[in-house]
């Protein structure tokens, strides 16, 4: 078993030490917009760049990734002087995934890569260098950041090339639990992600011990797999909507050369159905379900004593994959979820879909426990084990006894005080209906796919309504880049909303971020086929 050295109370509070280094030699993204004439909107508020066009087919008049605006958004997020200086490198490597070695893509040859930790205030200033054999891109998952460093390739920035490097440098003023993870094509399902955790310097809760669980579902390398070739399959053969075998979102470098499909056994999956996602599942059969890395068979092991308060920050790391999770023998306070805290909340186990982060804190019985992650639908688990005592260590087969007492989703969740949005009429509603069937795949948006020049306008100082309508047989996580939202009636302060079948889920935002923002579904699968689309703030 693989034994996870747990940090000491203090270290949640100090300062993260990272390798410095001068700015890489990446380029930003030229200006993406033009000052022309009004947008041409259809009946769902699409302004489908008919009239503004510019002549590289991008509509005209919006704010630049890199524009005045967003200078003027990163100066008021306050940074209070203190550079955090972090080196990441992204590689092709062997991992092993724990009596399992397989060749896939990693930060650093470790996975999940080394946690990028700051307190909120700090600037963080890291130095990507990709020895990857395709261009990459860094995305920083519910952080509110200046526009330019959102990792988007063709939208926000020129995709890094296979052997160059890029510096992402913002203020970090919020803090919480976050991650990394590229946002080009189907990489976020080979090994490239890693914890983004910004402390509070005014931390309220009280707590001994901190264990990162990064919960993921594993094909890379498997038998011959790759997330290309399982995009490949659910397409039938056909190229996925998006039309350049990648996420690359458009020009300015983000593309690439489609990557070889290779071969492999069928990864197609049917029949998995979850009454808690009101339908199916999933399409991907995944042979692997990992915490932290690890395969039941050899699971990390978290080491405490007995009466010690440990805060868990969950991060579902999964591509196509929800989760349902317990720590045997144990209830668990609910304290934030994607980040921002909320009313303390006593559960038994969550579910986490994919993207979604949730802290909790446990009060460590003696013993030794499962904390299983099930695959929700799909009948497989992944296993990591809290040990305070002796006793022997649970099987690979191993379920905690509580996944099927008390559940807490997000929609049953109340914001805590300190973020709850203040009343205000919304100003602008854009209606998003997620269509799409697994027998197709053709995941969309109001039943357009994603192109490049697609914009959802909105005027920065708006109270702003996304209204999702699930028209289809799956459940969508619905991610917005750049923002927060919250959910009615009070609800918690997310990035990510699970959005059920033949569901409407109405969230609200203020417009106080300018740029291009994606909103995507965070089926990787899914958003890779289509189902994705850009928020853009209109120059005023």
């Amino acid at each position: 078993m693989r034994t996870h050295s747990p940090q000491p109370p203090s270290r949640s509070r100090r300062a993260v030490l990272g390798a410095g280094a001068a700015l890489a030699g990446g380029s930003l993204l030229a200006a993406c917009s033009g000052d022309h004439s009004g947008p041409h909107k259809g009946t769902d508020g699409l302004d489908d760049g008919k009239n503004g066009m510019r002549h590289d087919g991008v509509p005209g008049g919006y704010v630049s990734p890199d524009g005045p605006e967003v200078i003027e958004a990163e100066k008021k997020r306050g940074a209070n002087g203190t550079v955090r200086k972090f080196k990441l490198t992204a590689a092709a490597t062997d991992l092993d995934l724990g009596g399992r070695t397989v060749r896939s893509w990693a930060y650093g040859d470790e996975l999940p890569g080394k946690e990028i930790r700051v307190t909120a205030g700090d600037t963080l200033r890291l130095d990507l260098a990709n020895h990857l054999p395709a261009h990459t891109t860094v995305h920083w998952h519910g952080l509110v950041l200046r526009n330019d460093m959102d990792g988007v390739p063709g939208i926000t920035q020129r995709a890094v090339k296979p052997g160059g490097s890029f510096t992402y440098e913002f203020a970090t003023p919020s803090p919480g639990t976050y991650w990394m993870h590229p946002h080009v094509g189907v990489q976020i399902d080979r090994g490239l992600y890693a914890p983004v955790i910004v402390e509070d310097p005014r931390e309220p809760l009280s707590y001994d011990k901190e264990w990162i669980v990064m919960v993921d579902d594993w094909v890379d390398g498997v038998d011959g797999s790759t997330p290309d070739s399982v995009l490949a399959e659910l397409h039938h053969g056909r190229a996925a909507a998006s039309g350049h075998g990648s996420m690359d979102h458009g020009e300015m470098g983000g593309g690439e050369p489609a990557q070889p499909v290779t071969s492999g056994p069928p990864r197609v999956l049917t029949g998995a159905r979850s009454r808690l996602l009101r339908g199916i599942a999933g399409d991907v059969d995944y042979p692997y379900h990992l915490i932290n890395g690890c395969t039941p068979q050899d699971p990390r092991t978290f080491r405490a004593k007995p009466g010690d308060r440990i805060r868990i920050r969950f991060i579902n790391a999964g591509g196509e994959t929800a989760y349902r999770v317990a720590l045997g023998g144990h209830s668990m306070t609910v304290t934030h979820t994607d980040g921002h805290p909320v009313e303390h909340a006593t559960t038994d186990a969550l579910l986490i879909g994919m993207s979604e982060r949730y802290d909790v804190l446990v009060t460590a019985k003696d013993g030794v426990f499962p904390l299983t992650a099930l695959a929700e639908g799909k009948n497989r688990t992944a296993l990591a084990l809290l040990r305070t005592g002796g006793g022997e260590a649970p099987g690979p087969d191993t379920r905690a006894e509580n996944l099927d007492g008390k559940l807490v989703t997000a929609n049953r969740l109340k914001a805590a005080e300190s973020v709850r949005q203040e009343y205000r009429r919304v100003e602008r509603t854009i209606d998003l209906r997620l269509t799409g069937s697994m027998e197709k795949y053709n995941w969309a948006i109001n039943g357009k796919p994603y192109t490049p020049s697609q914009r959802y306008p909105v005027t920065e100082g708006e109270r702003v309504r996304l209204s999702f309508n699930n028209r289809s047989k799956m459940f969508h996580p619905m991610h917005l880049h750049g923002h927060t939202f919250t959910l009615p009636d009070g609800g918690p302060r997310k990035d990510t909303v699970n959005v059920l079948p033949g569901s409407r889920v109405n969230v609200d935002l203020e417009a106080d971020n300018p740029g291009l923002w994606m909103l995507h579904c965070h089926n990787i699968y899914h958003s890779e086929s289509g189902m994705m689309t850009i928020l853009g703030y209109r120059k005023s």
